[in-house]
């Protein structure tokens, strides 16, 4: 016993020490601009849930992404002669996809503060506005300036230069961060939070589409070389800064920006299916978006499913085998993938495997969920496995069957009416779980849901269709998994 668990202890450590000895001795290489000439093409990362800067619209019948930042990005890409790609995910995930060479530059309203100095390089500030707080329209007597939130809950985009400053200088002040400006809106609107702190055009942005939101000039005390928005490059690319630092310094001598705000606004309007009245179409219009959406999460938790099924058959056989060193390693591959949390293994495989291969957001997403599954079908296996009388496989034996066929034909198939009700309830688990990807820039139903949210500005009612729909799947699948249940039962 003592051996086995030395053997266990010694493989955890030697896969702890390989994964985090490999993220550390590898690193992407600066971007130049001869790589993005070479490549045809210029790869951005955006979050685009910050209107007027960078949102989804359904225009010319079809979703895009579109906002002033956009318009700068495709300005910077036909200077350079590249054609433009757009790359949707959370604010916080942009930095580290920036880093694992995901994408060329980041453009996403972001402050070019000192901390984020030390990790990437920064092009030359192309817009600087104030820093204001949106608050309830109920509210606009209580809240007048910042001083008015000390001890209150303020909501800001998680890893923002707003979240610093506020916690700065406000005092005592509570935060909430979030990823997604839409789920702060929500949660401001269901009195949550009491206030969102936001620059200055989005805040307008969302404060003129919700006649129930206001908002206040926040008046924070900012550095010159924090305050504004630039655009990220990863260390050492200079050739790239500088071609698009030639292209910033034509918009501003060109006075471009008003006009790219002006083109983001009537954006907006048409994005929402509305008028300059602002009647806007009821949700279901939008049902395109939660039919790709449920598409995705249909597709990723089926792919995942069967690789789990494959992967957690073969790891239950190495579990139950006599070899010390097979037990050992299906040991701590199952001991590991259960205790981190799957978020952490969806972004380790998409940004720090990406470092060495460039994996695809979709097949990532779909080997992490994939591992994570296998890792508790494997159990569910194993004990139906263990369920099955030893005197099943002796009896098999003794009439001659080989040790393949016994387990094929007399021990499986009892075993699998054992752990049936278990491998359903784990399929539901994954269709839910399969959620997780949308923080890499999936188009799964969470995240079509979000792309609903920002172009409507309605945050309850896209959130109730997909309630409606994920409980559609997980109740069908139920009772197609009943069903079957039944007929093996009389069989």
């Amino acid at each position: 016993m003592k051996q086995k668990k030395w053997i266990n202890l010694i493989l955890f450590l030697c896969v702890s020490l390989s994964i985090w000895g490999g993220t550390k001795t590898v690193e992407a290489a600066e971007t130049s601009l001869a790589d993005v000439k070479s490549s045809g093409k210029l790869v951005i990362g955006t979050s685009a849930d910050y209107p007027p800067y960078e949102f989804h619209a359904k225009l010319d019948g079809k979703d895009q992404i579109v906002g002033m930042d956009i318009l700068i990005a495709e300005k910077i890409a036909k200077d350079i002669g590249v054609s433009l790609v757009i790359r949707d995910m959370d604010y916080d995930s942009l930095l580290p996809a920036l880093e694992a060479g995901k994408v060329d530059m980041v453009i996403a309203g972001m402050n070019p503060t000192d901390e984020r100095r030390k990790s990437v390089d920064f092009s030359d500030i192309y817009y600087q506005g104030g820093q204001f707080i949106i608050i309830r329209n109920e509210d606009k007597d209580i809240f007048t300036q910042k001083s008015d939130f000390s001890g209150k809950i303020l909501g800001v985009q998680k890893g923002t230069m707003q979240e610093t400053v506020a916690k700065e200088q406000i005092e005592d002040v509570k935060m909430m961060g979030l990823t997604k400006i839409p789920d702060l809106i929500l949660a401001l609107t269901t009195k949550k939070i009491d206030g969102i702190v936001l620059e200055e055009p989005s805040a307008l942005a969302y404060v003129s589409n919700d006649k129930n939101l206001a908002f206040i000039d926040g008046k924070f005390d900012l550095d010159a070389n924090e305050q504004g928005s630039a655009i990220a490059f990863r260390k050492g690319s200079e050739s790239l800064v500088t071609a698009v630092n030639q292209s910033i310094a034509e918009i501003k001598e060109q006075n471009l920006i008003p006009q790219f705000i002006k083109k983001a606004g009537e954006q907006l309007i048409e994005g929402q299916g509305g008028n300059e009245e602002g009647d806007v179409k009821p949700i279901f219009s939008f049902w395109e978006y939660f039919a790709k959406g449920t598409g995705y999460t249909i597709f990723i938790a089926f792919i995942s499913v069967i690789i789990g099924i494959i992967l957690g058959a073969v790891l239950a056989l190495m579990r139950l085998s006599k070899s010390k060193i097979s037990r050992g390693i299906a040991g701590v591959y199952v001991e590991f993938v259960r205790g981190t949390p799957m978020m952490i293994q969806v972004m380790f495989i998409y940004f720090a495997l990406g470092v060495v291969i460039n994996i695809p957001a979709l097949l990532a997403g779909i080997i992490a969920v994939s591992l994570n599954s296998g890792a508790y079908i494997c159990e569910i296996i194993r004990s139906g496995l263990n369920s099955v009388s030893k005197g099943q496989m002796e009896a098999a034996r003794s009439l001659g069957m080989g040790k393949v066929d016994t387990m094929r034909y007399i021990i499986f198939p009892q075993a699998l009416k054992n752990i049936w009700p278990a491998l359903g309830n784990e399929f539901i688990t994954v269709i839910k779980e399969s959620s997780i990807v949308s923080i890499i820039g999936v188009g799964d139903l969470i995240y079509q849901t979000k792309v609903v949210t920002a172009i409507t500005y309605r945050p309850v009612a896209p959130l109730a269709v997909t309630l409606i729909i994920y409980f559609i799947l997980t109740f069908s699948l139920t009772k197609l998994l009943n069903y079957y249940e039944g007929k093996m039962n009389h069989d």
